[in-house]
């Protein structure tokens, strides 16, 4: 009889970052061990093989329906903090955030094979018997991968020290209206991507440049953001701030920064559905 809890754990990594979705990872898992559960296994003899297949193509499936309907908005991953030492181990083989949005870029079985190969250590022989592609296939979607993805390596690590600090320098500037600090905060090509979900309308979903970014970010605090409680967290290995309302949690903005110490990009999650888990 299979263990539920110890299975739904080793399962989670491969549907997390093929989804970017708490509650769809949950709702595959679930369907699959419990479709595993009421067949008849004695003849399976990779049981742990069997269940890492039927997740991957179940999230594959679910991540291209969810990529039709949702094809005109920007949709970023459900944020997940990593640095409770309770879930660390189990959260080694998440992805970081900045690289979850730009898998975004690729196809679906792209993803799965990208992901099999640089996180997961599969040989091109495993990885094709799991997509039910050939060997050349996988081979050839992996390079292709690499390509769309400029390759640029997974990164899963703790954020630095000084990113923390140019974080909490970011948010001083802010509360002091300091453009030429931001200006030597931001990146020239700094970029904001916001998803709001369907229940939430975001000023803007994308934005780009640091001028235009300085204006958004300043609207946003003077008008919205500078009443509300602001904390410091590690989510999908990299620094956040997150804006909560007395006790209710409104926005988190994941940071990326370059090797300069200017952020380059800010994810902002204001979809309160992606926010519940946090």
């Amino acid at each position: 009889m299979i263990e539920f809890k110890t299975a739904a754990k080793k399962l989670y990594p491969y549907a997390y970052n093929i989804l970017g979705n708490r509650t769809d990872c949950e709702d595959v898992i679930q369907e699959v061990i419990m479709n595993f559960a009421e067949k008849d296994t004695g003849s399976i003899v990779y049981q742990d093989a069997y269940l890492i297949k039927a997740v991957i193509n179940r999230s594959i499936n679910l991540k291209k329906k969810n990529d039709r309907e949702q094809r005109k908005k920007i949709t970023l991953p459900e944020p997940i903090v990593t640095n409770y030492a309770e879930t660390r181990i189990e959260m080694e083989e998440i992805l970081n955030y900045s690289m979850l949005v730009l898998l975004d870029t690729l196809n679906t079985k792209e993803r799965a094979v990208f992901l099999l190969k640089e996180i997961f250590d599969y040989e091109h022989e495993e990885v094709a018997s799991l997509l039910s592609v050939s060997i050349e296939n996988s081979r050839q979607l992996l390079t292709r991968a690499k390509k769309k993805l400029k390759l640029r390596k997974p990164v899963v690590a703790a954020p630095q020290a000084k990113d923390i600090k140019h974080l909490e320098q970011y948010i001083q500037a802010i509360r002091l209206r300091d453009i030429p600090a931001l200006e030597q905060i931001l990146s020239q090509e700094v970029q904001v991507m916001a998803d709001g979900g369907s229940k939430m309308t975001v000023v803007a979903e994308l934005t780009s440049g640091i001028e235009d970014t300085i204006k958004l970010v300043t609207y946003l605090f003077e008008h919205y953001q500078k009443e509300f409680q602001i904390k410091i967290e590690e989510i999908n290995h990299q620094p956040a701030l997150l804006f909560y309302q007395n006790t209710t949690l409104i926005n988190c903005q994941i940071f990326e920064f370059n090797e300069n110490g200017e952020i380059v990009n800010i994810f902002s999650v204001v979809d309160p559905d992606k926010l519940t888990h946090i």
